[in-house]
């Protein structure tokens, strides 16, 4: 797990309060586990970036993106976004937020299906005794 700066949780605990449209729409579907119970947190920070929303179990990071992230500038940061979160072994899956808006069944069975298919998270510490010893 990468920790975030207090100043980057703090920004997270604001964002929380200032959702997107489409963040919140999205949020009802997943929150409490109602995504076949799987968990998701919201504006969860990591190292210098917070998430739209992360499922740790999968190392999944789901980001809406609005009509702003076409402009050259966020397209970049977003590449090295997704580049840092990548060398951590988080995988991105970027969402337009007018697909949240329009499809929401559609939006909500593709996190589905990202999550499922995900191999589980490798252990952690040394592999149990197999009793051969």
């Amino acid at each position: 797990m990468t920790y975030a700066p207090k100043s980057t949780v703090a920004r997270a605990r604001a964002l929380r309060r200032e959702m997107t449209l489409p963040e919140v729409l999205l949020w009802q579907q997943i929150r409490g586990r109602r995504l076949d119970g799987i968990r998701f947190r919201r504006q969860h920070p990591i190292g210098p970036y917070i998430l739209d929303f992360y499922c740790e179990d999968a190392r999944l990071a789901v980001e809406v993106d609005g009509d702003s992230h076409a402009q050259p500038d966020a397209v970049e940061h977003d590449r090295r976004r997704t580049e840092w979160l990548n060398l951590r072994g988080i995988t991105v899956v970027r969402i337009a937020a007018r697909d949240v808006l329009g499809e929401m069944a559609a939006a909500v069975d593709h996190l589905h299906r990202q999550v499922r298919d995900r191999p589980p998270p490798p252990l952690r510490g040394p592999p149990p005794p197999t009793g051969e010893e």
